[in-house]
């Protein structure tokens, strides 16, 4: 089981794992939940440069579309593709196998002081995540 605590979240659903200058980026079983069975999800491809705050993808549920935002500004370095191939994942573990990319992140590393704790996420959501 991941550590929740160690994830860094955004105002948007995500969560950021860092582990030496590799991110790994999902969305959270609060996102997840709200967003109902997950049936298709659109990642953007190795090699392509995201930016903090702009859409980088989409992940479309039976209940709706929504906009995957970039948390961070860097290079796509590998991209789930189990989530492609069963998007159910992302409800049924959406911290484990349900991440969505890995980032290299760049050297100003736009965005993560927007970033948010466990504890302040668990809040925005009014104790739901």
């Amino acid at each position: 089981m991941t550590d929740l605590s160690a994830l860094k979240y955004t105002e948007e659903h995500e969560w950021i794992a860092a582990d030496d200058g590799t991110v790994t980026i999902g969305i959270t079983d609060y996102a997840a939940g709200q967003l109902g069975d997950i049936v298709f999800v659109d990642l953007p491809e190795v090699g392509t440069e995201i930016t903090a705050g702009e859409v980088c993808g989409e992940i479309e549920s039976t209940k709706s579309v929504g906009d995957f935002f970039a948390p961070i500004t860097g290079t796509v370095v590998e991209v789930n593709q189990d989530v492609i191939d069963d998007p159910s994942i992302v409800n049924s573990a959406p911290f484990e196998g349900g991440w969505l990319i890995k980032v290299e992140a760049s050297d100003s590393v736009d965005g993560v002081d927007d970033l948010l704790e466990r504890e302040a996420y668990v809040a925005l959501t009014g104790g739901d995540a």
